[in-house]
């Protein structure tokens, strides 16, 4: 068997042209607990908390969110004080 051979279902991709746009350009999305418009993660503010929360009630993670490592443990701390003072549910019950 040869392992190294190219097959013919591999495709080869080209490189864009240098002065080329990039077809699908997305901005870097930022983390909305810093920055200059930084919003605080505060336990009394529910309609903040509740977008990292998913419908089932469980914290989003920062690959879905783009929050940072800082921003989200303080998301966290807040989602779970909001919890513990039944500001917010721990699940949703069907």
């Amino acid at each position: 068997m040869a392992f190294n051979k190219p097959s013919s279902r591999t495709a080869v991709r080209k490189k864009p042209a240098a002065g080329a746009a990039k077809p699908f350009f997305r901005p870097k999305r930022s983390c909305p607990f810093s920055g200059k418009k930084a919003i605080p993660a505060d336990y009394k503010d529910l309609r903040t908390l509740s977008r990292f929360v998913t419908e089932r009630g469980r914290i989003m993670p920062r690959r879905i969110t783009f929050v940072s490592a800082k921003g989200q443990r303080d998301l966290a701390l807040a989602i779970k004080r909001a919890r513990f003072l039944a500001l917010m549910p721990y699940t949703v019950h069907d």
